[in-house]
């Protein structure tokens, strides 16, 4: 019993939808001859195809022998189309260069059946057809009529529960077409035959059923289901596979060298310029691989040394130098012409909102997977790096040398990213694949962790003197030394000797890493935050608490890599700075400017707005309590007994005269809280000493 419920179809093409089926339900008896009569595009042939197998419904089930389709999968339908449905098509679809026989055996082929039984059984078929004498000639020597009957047989040979016939008349005169209809009606006796035809005489004839279709549903059905075969229907169809489709290898490979067979001369020439087309691919093919493969090798080896960067601030030197190209043509007359300098730098810079951009990029990180090999973010956080020599403390980032001999200009320090005289410490990119296959470890490991760095030296496995100090092998006294003469007006000679270290003398060189947030205190008096790092204690205590920063490795460019990514320096990973960027977000100073984001924490100035009164004064140092300022200066009678004529006679300077009695230093310092009484007592006490800078900032430390 098949069972039609609740099909639906569409077909959409473009915008338009067409419904080819519209909730038809229809149930067919096991043996009957059912025709389906309707106009053109009244959705009868999308009906046959979908009982077949051939095209899948949108909605609603089709049950065969109480057998849901709901949840076949492919292998289930070729299942069905193989062992339970035979198909006879108006076109007759028969293979022209193979037999009768060999067409009808064909239908055999992948249901795992021996070659003797396929033989027999395609015989047989064709006997009932009336053809078995004719079973070893070719469609081509055919009439319509014969043609047919032998798709029929074809679908037949399986011996299928259901036999599908679309317009099988179609293409046949009326004596024909009733002795292929006289066929049909001998196969009803024990099995479903469902026929498409537009010829209603046909139908009324042969047909025992006929059912009526039209713009996708059922109009009329000249003998429905009774109540009691209603009845036994099954209400829960299951689910079960149909049997199996097999075709063997060798079958494969004689119906394949059969149909090169039919026609050699036709195989010769394919092959031959098959071969012909497949070596001239393989060598368009090898010669374009060869190029992609050495341009994309040039382009790493560029990117890798020179990636593409976004920036907050830009400069366009194509557009300057486009304004400079301009056709402009000199004054005429006795005046002198402005060159636009001023606009081209201004038209040439831009800014970029780095902010939207990296949203934008996480969000569509699966659209750029194909063109990048990496993405990585970089922020103007610069680690504050610092060495222990002894007792004494040397700062190495940023590093001294450099800023010596340039200074802090921004574009000199841009410029200096590409040379070797760059920040001796740099980071490392976030991924390793970046990087480690063009550069050969000479010692130690590659940097994993936040407390580890790497030591890259150049393409000769040297590094700089300056590297030399910033990892200590060199004394901090003589960097010391170094600095004097880069930073002294008249310049100087260095006599800085040649030095050479081995792996382990450099593998386990350690720093200390800090935030430069770490180095400022809040001064409650003043309510102001100040930077506490020429403060000598101060820093000493920072530097204490301090990440631990240790070289693990030494590496070098390897051989045959003319372009390298890295530079030669320290690297650090991007660890340390994920740990320095929560340093300084968790800071006080940090959060406090963020409190009060339009006020200078550091001076208590409103953001872009010149201060009150920019000249210096010495109220931004001092304040006086003026009752105790007079109070201090109370001189006391009993210490002024002095005889000064006798300073004479006595050879004593009155300038070496100590006055520190006639004051009240405890009250002179209430006046001025920020100095003490015992700074009071070491300016009366050296009066007479010369005022030098190292003096000025030894009295006023406390300032």
């Amino acid at each position: 019993m098949l069972q039609i419920k609740n099909i639906k179809k569409t077909y959409h093409t473009g915008n338009l939808i067409q419904k080819a089926l519209d909730d038809v339900s229809l149930n067919l008896r096991d043996n009957e001859f059912v025709a389906i009569l309707g106009p053109s595009g009244s959705g009868k042939t999308t009906l046959l195809n979908i009982i077949g197998g051939l095209d899948q419904y949108d909605d609603g089930d089709l049950i065969i022998n109480g057998i849901s389709t709901k949840n076949y999968t492919d292998k289930d339908w070729d299942s069905y189309r193989n062992h339970s449905v035979g198909f006879v098509f108006q076109s007759y679809n028969l293979i022209p260069h193979q037999t009768l026989l060999q067409n009808v055996e064909l239908a055999l082929t992948i249901s795992g059946i021996s070659k003797e039984e396929r033989r027999k059984r395609a015989i047989e078929a064709l006997d009932a057809v009336g053809l078995k004498e004719q079973m070893h000639k070719k469609p081509s020597q055919l009439s319509g009529g014969q043609m047919q009957r032998v798709s029929l047989a074809r679908a037949l040979v399986n011996n299928p529960d259901i036999l599908l016939a679309d317009e099988p008349t179609g293409a046949l005169d009326t004596q024909t077409s009733h002795q292929v209809m006289d066929l049909l009606k001998d196969v009803v006796k024990d099995r479903l035959v469902v026929m498409v035809t537009h010829n209603p005489e046909l139908a009324d004839e042969y047909a025992t059923r006929i059912v009526k279709v039209r713009d996708g549903k059922i109009l009329n059905d000249s003998n429905p289901l009774t109540r009691e075969e209603t009845a036994r229907l099954s209400d829960q169809p299951e689910h079960k596979n149909l049997g199996k489709t097999s075709m063997s290898f060798l079958t494969a490979l004689s119906l394949s060298f059969n149909n090169l067979k039919t026609k050699k001369a036709r195989t010769i020439l394919t092959a031959f310029a098959g071969s012909i087309g497949i070596i001239g691919i393989a060598l368009i093919l090898s010669l374009s691989t060869g190029v992609n493969d050495y341009i994309t090798s040039i382009e790493k080896e560029t990117l890798s040394e020179y990636p593409i960067q976004i920036q907050k601030m830009t400069s366009s030197m194509m557009s300057m130098m486009i304004s400079m190209m301009s056709d402009d043509q000199a004054p005429d007359g006795d005046y002198v012409e402005e060159f636009p300098t001023l606009n081209m730098m201004a038209g040439g810079k831009s800014s970029n909102d780095l902010k939207s951009f990296k949203s934008y990029l996480d969000s569509h990180q699966e659209l750029l997977d194909p063109y990048v090999r990496s993405i990585e973010y970089k922020y103007s956080l610069t680690p504050q790096i610092f060495r222990y020599e002894d007792q004494d403390i040397y700062q190495v980032c940023p590093d001294p040398v450099t800023q010596a001999m340039f200074g802090s200009s921004g574009m000199v320090s841009s410029m200096l990213t590409s040379t070797s005289m760059a920040e001796m410490f740099q980071e490392l990119p976030e991924d390793p694949n970046l990087y480690q296959s063009q550069y050969e470890l000479k010692a130690g490991t590659w940097p994993k962790n936040a407390n580890e760095a790497v030591l890259v030296l150049d393409s000769t496995g040297l590094m700089s003197d300056v590297l030399s100090y910033s990892l200590g092998l060199r004394s901090g006294k003589e960097l010391d030394d170094v600095l004097k003469v880069l930073q002294s007006k008249d310049g100087g000679k260095l006599d800085v000797k040649k030095e050479h270290w081995t792996y382990d003398d450099i593998l386990g060189r350690s720093f200390k890493v800090l935030s430069s947030s770490q180095f400022y205190e809040y001064d409650s008096k003043f309510k102001v935050w100040s930077d506490k790092k020429d403060n000598a204690d101060f820093l000493k205590n920072a530097v204490d608490k301090g990440i631990d920063l240790k070289i693990t490795g030494i590496a070098s460019p390897a051989k045959g890599e003319s372009v390298t990514m890295l530079t030669q320096g320290i690297y650090y990973t991007p660890e340390l700075m994920d740990q320095l960027i929560k340093i300084a977000a968790d800071s006080d100073v940090v959060k406090a400017q963020l409190k009060t984001p339009k006020i200078n924490i550091m001076t208590r100035d409103e953001f872009g707005k010149k201060p009150k009164d920019s000249a210096f004064s010495n109220e931004d140092l001092f304040t006086v309590d003026e009752k105790a300022f007079a109070e201090a200066f109370r001189i006391d009678e009993s210490k002024m007994n002095l005889d000064t004529s006798a300073f004479s006679d006595m050879n004593i300077n009155p300038a070496d005269l100590n006055l520190s009695g006639i004051m009240d230093f405890s009250s002179l310092a209430q006046a001025l809280p920020a100095m003490n009484a015992e700074t009071f007592n070491q300016i009366m006490n050296g009066a007479i000493k010369p005022v030098t800078e190292e003096t000025m900032k030894e009295i006023f430390t406390n300032v």
